[in-house]
């Protein structure tokens, strides 16, 4: 499972992994097929078992000399940073530029790539006039249901899911000094196992660890039922400061004369860095 260690090394951020491209793409025209998984908080399930997928993801390895594949592992952090900022970027934008950014890669190895199958996320027309505007020189298919329709989308999902489990089955939690159980079931709302995770994994003040996206519906339904409030009363402008009362900006500015004081956990879990432009 070499292939995850650089994510699971440091699971708050996304990261790239790739097969060796195969040297017969560099000189006869191929194709690419472009799946997902995981849009859930943790995980999902379709046809076949996970034994079976890894079964065909250890079939598609061995044939490197005409199979290669690439992946994009999204971590849930970068993903609820993204979903919950002030201009909020949808799972479907984030899905698109992801396709976009992988379909890149795979044109700066030097494939010769003339067609792409990609199963479909949001409206299918949409979605493929965006890819074919991008990628001109190539031609782009976007349908739905495409892993069952071809089967080099078909590789692509099983590529994706492999990928997807053993990052889950390697995942190190970042939080410190609490217990949490690795047994999280399906991923889904209904799964007995994943409702009674949900509900042992919160932590009334800090919400879930990093393995949960906080923009999930599921999620922050609990959080509001079951953590505690938090109210940010506006600032009065009409009032004058206070005598000795320091700006906000102040607290965001480097603190020089205490170089040894270290941040809170909460914010090193979470990636999160100190801004320094507020235009």
């Amino acid at each position: 499972m070499e292939y995850i260690q650089t994510f699971i090394s440091d699971t708050r951020r996304s990261c790239s992994t790739q097969s060796s491209t195969p040297a017969i793409t560099t000189t006869e025209e191929c194709f690419m097929g472009i799946d997902e998984a995981g849009r859930g908080p943790v995980l999902d399930s379709k046809q076949l078992s996970e034994k079976q997928r890894d079964a065909l993801f250890g079939c598609i390895c061995s044939s490197s000399d005409l199979l290669g594949w690439k992946a994009e592992i999204l971590s849930p952090n970068d993903i609820s940073n993204g979903m919950l900022q002030r201009t909020k970027y949808s799972l479907n934008a984030l899905s698109h530029d992801t396709a976009k950014k992988l379909i890149r890669r795979v044109l700066d190895d030097g494939v010769l790539l003339s067609e792409v199958y990609v199963d479909t996320v949001g409206d299918p027309a949409k979605y493929q006039a965006l890819l074919q505007d991008t990628f001109p020189h190539v031609k782009v298919t976007v349908s739905k249901k495409a892993d069952s329709l071809f089967p080099i989308v078909s590789a692509a999902s099983i590529c994706a899911k492999v990928i997807r489990d053993a990052t889950l089955k390697k995942w190190r939690f970042v939080e410190r000094g609490v217990e949490i159980s690795a047994d999280v079931g399906s991923g889904y709302p209904a799964d007995p196992t994943t409702k009674r995770w949900l509900q042992e994994s919160l932590d009334p003040l800090f919400g879930y660890p990093s393995l949960v996206r906080f923009s999930w519906a599921t999620c922050t339904s609990i959080l509001d039922n079951k953590a505690y409030a938090v109210k940010w009363p506006d600032d009065d402008d009409s009032q004058p400061m206070a005598a000795g009362c320091a700006k906000i900006s102040q607290y965001f500015k480097q603190n020089t004369a205490d170089s040894s004081r270290k941040r809170h956990r909460f914010f090193e879990e979470r990636g999160l860095t100190i801004p320094s432009d507020f235009s």
